[in-house]
């Protein structure tokens, strides 16, 4: 084919500025500026308030199940945690962009698998909000009887969708002080507990109890792990707020919620084994440590407990509008929701996306009339789900994109058998109540409808213009409003960086492009420092054939002498109005000095 066959633009990059660091939406509205990013404490006190506050229930119900062997299932549970600890850091650290399992899965395989595994993140977070303020609610009315369980936990909602759209940082200080105060009220619990109480006769009697009974010990065990592995809700949320905190600090909230979780939850166990018999502690099982600490510590320490217990439970509701907002401001980003979500405050949140959380969980708590079996079964498969996900997506990356650049690389042995780990707790906690399977379809169904909508959202539409015209003709208004919203979502400009240009790899990205996005107007930008005319020339021929290939893309290019980094990318995202996150390339190699967060969401797709 011949060149002057192909539209070329070649220009200096000279006009442009060399130090631009922005992210997509600032590089679209020509703003400076960085928002103030999380520490370790503040970063670890978001997700910490949601995986500790189970040590305030799953020590009863794992001993509901596995008895004597409680303790040990609690441990097993946390080493799946430490499993997940080297994945999710492999994961993360290598894409270091909010979305979590959505990210993985979108920079790995198709765009519509991702949506799926994001349907179950939203309806974990969904579920963990508003139990997490139901119980909270509940704990409080041990003190304050005469409150309205169902507006105080509307009310708990509403105060922290308040305290988000302040910002993240206002509302990791507030996480961080909850945080701290829950650690010093389980470290005064255990302390009080040892040195008021005898527990070795006690747990005695519970052994001796268990003996007599004559079950199968290894279905005990199994059961108690599966039910203990809701101790570890939480450890996925991280990873949806990972762009908010500084670097490095990603992989220490991940040490920390595991340290938090295999000191705690097993000691919690021992201690209610030696403080009541395992009858008693099945009838108090939701709320065991208010009932110790009222047994070992007397009315103090029970309303120090209670009001605790209150506290954290409510920062749980924190990290599910923290996780949530992240999640759904990366999707929106993509194109999945509408970009009226993406108008932020001066405070760099996100208030539409938050309004729309809160008016979620408020109905649905109404709609269920408080009574939170079904979200419970919703809650369990979901954030199993969604770690069983993360391990595939770890799979995924390490088969479609070994050359992508990583921090760090755990097993594939690590990698299967945390897979195979939360897997058998989803089918152990169907053993359970096999009903959470009926709840959890009446929820994620719906979801993954509304998912599968938006996948499919032009052959839909399409679908309505053929049938207008056929009823109503041509010259229909409403064809004219289908037919302009197909061209708002189309007519939306993506970019491809390509190096040297090579057929198959402009097939696979032309391939995903077509399989994943609605955009039909593609750039193709090749940043060079020093021109060959060989590779210009075989560049050429190759847009050619992808122009044979997919006759209906209009595809463009451009050629710039540059180096391709995130000042340049940056700057080109600012230049042709063209987000990051719409900029797409092949994975990033060891030999490059920045990450995928530093060029603002490039994605990987080859």
């Amino acid at each position: 084919m011949n060149p002057d066959e192909v539209a070329v633009e070649i220009k200096d990059f000279e006009t442009i500025p060399a130090e631009i660091s922005l992210s997509p939406e600032e590089a679209l509205e020509g703003k400076g500026g960085k928002e103030e990013r999380l520490g370790p404490w503040l970063a670890t006190a978001i997700c910490g308030n949601d995986i500790t506050s189970s040590c305030l229930y799953v020590s009863g119900i794992a001993i509901v199940y596995a008895g004597v062997l409680a303790p040990l299932a609690l441990l097993l549970s946390a080493g799946v945690l430490y499993l997940y600890k080297k994945i999710y850091t492999e994961v993360v650290e290598a894409l270091p962009l909010d979305g979590g399992v959505y990210n993985a899965l979108l920079n790995s395989t198709r765009k519509f698998d991702a949506s799926i595994a994001a349907c179950l993140t939203m309806l974990s977070y969904l579920a963990t909000a508003v139990i997490s303020a139901k119980t909270a609610v509940e704990y409080l009315r041990d003190i304050f009887p005469f409150l309205p369980p169902m507006e105080m936990t509307a009310l708990v909602l509403a105060t922290f969708a308040g305290l988000t759209i302040l910002g993240i940082s206002d509302s990791a200080r507030v996480a961080l002080g909850i945080f701290l105060l829950h650690l010093a009220t389980l470290v005064s619990f255990i302390l009080w507990a040892l040195y008021s109480s005898s527990l070795i006769e006690m747990w005695r009697i519970n052994w001796q109890q268990q003996v007599l009974q004559n079950g199968s010990w290894a279905k005990s065990l199994f059961l108690g792990f599966s039910a203990a592995m809701l101790g570890v809700s939480g450890f996925e949320s991280s990873a949806n707020y990972v762009e908010q905190q500084k670097s490095g600090v990603f992989r220490l909230t991940l040490r920390n919620m595991w340290v938090a979780v295999t000191i705690f939850n097993p000691v919690i166990a021992l201690l209610a084994l030696g403080l009541l018999p395992v009858s008693e502690i099945a009838t108090h099982q939701e709320d065991l440590i208010s009932i110790l600490g009222l047994k070992v510590g007397g009315q103090p320490l029970h309303i120090l407990i209670v009001m605790d217990a209150f506290l954290v439970l409510s920062g749980a509701v924190l990290t599910s509008y923290v996780g949530f907002g992240g999640l759904m401001h990366r999707m929106t980003l993509d194109q999945c929701f509408p970009q009226f979500l993406l108008k932020k405050t001066r405070r760099n949140s996100y208030p539409f996306i938050i309004l729309s959380f809160m008016t979620l969980c408020i109905s649905i708590l109404y709609l269920t009339h408080g009574q939170l079996l079904s979200l419970a079964g919703v809650y369990t498969i979901s954030f199993l789900g969604v770690m069983t996900f993360f391990a595939i997506g770890n799979i995924l990356l390490r088969v479609n994109r070994r050359e992508l650049k990583r921090t760090y690389r755990t097993s594939w042995i690590t990698v299967i058998l945390g897979a195979l780990a939360t897997s058998a707790g989803i089918i152990g906690n169907l053993l359970i109540d096999i009903r959470f399977l009926g709840y959890f379809a009446i929820y994620f169904v719906p979801a993954a409808i509304g998912g599968i909508i938006m996948y499919f959202r032009i052959p839909l539409l399409k679908a309505i213009l053929t049938l207008i015209d056929q009823l109503l003709g041509n010259m229909s208004r409403w064809r004219q409003g289908v037919h302009e919203k197909i061209e708002n979502i189309t007519n939306v400009r993506i970019v491809v960086f390509v190096g040297w240009g090579t057929l198959p790899r402009m097939l696979k990205a032309f391939n995903y492009i077509n399989r994943n996005e609605d955009c039909e107007h593609i750039l193709i930008v090749r940043l060079f420092t020093t021109d060959n005319p060989e590779d210009d020339l075989r560049l050429h021929r190759n847009i050619g054939i992808m122009r044979e290939l997919f006759p209906h893309m209009t595809i463009e290019y451009m050629a710039r002498k540059a180096l391709f980094n995130p000042e340049t990318v940056h700057a080109l995202s600012k230049e042709l109005e063209v987000p990051n996150n719409m900029m797409f390339m092949g994975s990033l190699t060891h030999s490059q000095d920045f990450s995928l967060q530093d060029l603002g969401g490039v994605r990987v797709i080859w």
